[in-house]
């Protein structure tokens, strides 16, 4: 995978391991020649992950709508900027640049992002891995709502079982690596009136 899009908080959070597992990914990244496409900020987990790549020479792209270019405090030293006139551009210029997706902590954009690229793939639009990093256990409940979806049938298992979950850098980056996306099979429902 030559580009991977990494979607996490503008916060650092609470706790230091997040921080800390964000240095290993951007390490990974660098180490592996992986580049980072990503929102393009230069805070929180944004700016730690961007920030460790662009030290230990490796590419980072971000890709920001204009009207939060001053909002997420844009980074001004990577790699390259894209400049989109609005969010759902941004998300399509993302899928257009990357091999796969990572979600690490973050919020509302970062689960938006990160259920998205699965919905893609749900839809067979992408055969893109996705996956999170599971750092502390951060996306636990987040999976037991999953497992909820499928157990009262909003989910089938086929479709849960993309979500590609480790708590280890290496470990997750080596499953995405070996991901073969599932063939889709249509289904049309018809309406009887």
């Amino acid at each position: 995978m030559k580009n991977i899009a990494v979607f996490c908080g503008s916060s650092l959070g609470f706790n230091e391991v997040y921080k800390n597992d964000a240095v290993k990914l951007g390490l990974h990244f660098a180490k592996n020649n992986i580049g980072m496409v990503y929102g393009g900020g230069k805070i929180g987990m944004m700016g730690v992950i961007a920030d460790t790549i662009l030290e230990n020479k490796g590419e980072v792209i971000g890709v920001i709508p204009g009207l939060l270019r001053k909002e997420e405090v844009a980074h001004e030293n990577i790699t390259q900027m894209i400049v989109t006139k609005t969010m759902s551009k941004r998300k399509v210029k993302i899928s257009k640049l990357v091999h796969g997706y990572i979600a690490l902590p973050g919020g509302f954009g970062t689960l938006d992002e990160i259920f998205e690229a699965l919905t893609l793939n749900q839809l067979g639009i992408e055969k893109k891995p996705v996956g999170v990093l599971n750092t502390n256990g951060f996306f636990n409940y987040m999976l037991k709502q999953l497992d909820v979806m499928v157990i009262e049938g909003y989910l089938k298992q086929s479709n849960k079982d993309m979500l590609i979950v480790s708590d280890c850098v290496n470990d997750l980056v080596l499953k995405m690596m070996n991901y073969k996306a599932p063939e889709m099979t249509k289904v049309i429902n018809k309406v009887v009136r």
